[in-house]
């Protein structure tokens, strides 16, 4: 590899890499298509698929189709008129309404933490600092998952060199780049110290405990309780917070790594933050992004049967 294909390589991130080539693929292999392409090959490409998978793959294969002949030199069909004329027509006959991960309620965080700090008491009365590691490796992630707000690949990809805390003040974090950062100009995030539920605390606890001085800050721990010294799959990533929960006793099926960043925009929301500083803080860029984790809020006035509204969690 040249030096130049290096630093091009580098301006898009690997899983775009594999999730592109994939779709080619797909288009070549699978269903037999022939490249260059043309927006008639196209149009008959999603006719064979589209009552078979979401608008959204569909979207990203030809994402990736659009890509493929604009870095090949050849004209685009995918912009074609009778190409969106199709994809208009799929979401008319295959309406399918958005996915979302259900958020993180402060309760069951409560719930999960408490439990988890029991255990690692109960573990550190018995020496034994196998399970120790796990649960304070476990808070820390839950605890910096929900107040930062992190996705799953943000966690694992945090590292003590980027990561500055200060018990009874505040902890920040840097991450070279982030799904909103197109220009990979780097993002910095900060969070406070807080009453309970700490995040700082919960940090300095866990690389304490674990003696990490460099490297990933979330790892694998295997069932022996040897620490990795890689940083954790971000795909791990939701069976271990459903087992976490699980064993806490909180009904954790409908969770993912996404309910912690949603949790955490829907407990700002209900807590007085305006859009404008939950984007900030969380660190979107667009108002659309933003509005799809917080659950909106109503009122119907005196025209509303008078039922209790539930109350917002709030930190105490």
């Amino acid at each position: 590899m040249s030096k130049a294909d290096r630093y091009l390589q580098a301006g898009v991130r690997e899983n775009t890499r594999k999730s592109y080539r994939a779709a080619v693929e797909h288009f070549e292999v699978t269903w037999g298509g022939f490249l260059p392409a043309t927006g008639e090959s196209i149009v008959r490409y999603l006719a064979e698929y589209a009552d078979q998978h979401a608008i959204s793959t569909l979207k990203q294969r030809l994402a990736a189709l659009a890509q493929w002949h604009i870095s090949q030199g050849f004209p685009d069909p995918t912009k074609t008129p009778t190409v969106r004329q199709m994809l208009k027509g799929i979401r008319v006959l295959h309406p399918a309404r958005e996915k979302q991960a259900a958020p993180l309620l402060l309760r069951h965080l409560e719930q999960a933490v408490a439990w988890l700090e029991g255990q690692s008491e109960q573990a550190g009365h018995s020496n034994d600092h196998k399970s120790v590691m796990r649960h304070r490796r476990d808070i820390a992630l839950v605890l910096i998952g929900f107040w930062r707000g992190f996705r799953g690949d943000e966690l694992a990809r945090l590292d003590v060199e980027n990561t500055q805390a200060q018990a009874g003040a505040g902890i920040t974090f840097y991450l070279p780049h982030t799904k909103g950062d197109r220009k990979h100009l780097g993002t910095t995030f900060h969070t406070p110290a807080l009453k309970k539920l700490c995040p700082v605390e919960a940090y300095i606890n866990w690389i304490t405990v674990a003696g990490i001085a460099r490297g990933p800050i979330f790892r694998k721990i295997d069932r022996w309780g040897n620490l990795s010294e890689s940083g954790i799959n971000p795909n791990s990533l939701i069976p271990m917070i459903r087992r976490i929960f699980n064993q806490a006793g909180v009904p954790a099926d409908m969770y993912t790594s996404h309910s912690m960043r949603r949790g955490f925009a829907t407990w700002a929301s209900a807590n007085g933050w305006d859009i404008k500083s939950l984007m900030s803080y969380v660190g979107w860029k667009d108002v659309k992004s933003a509005l799809r984790y917080v659950d909106p809020s109503t009122s119907f006035g005196g025209m509303a049967l008078q039922v209790p509204a539930p109350k917002p969690e709030r930190l105490t």
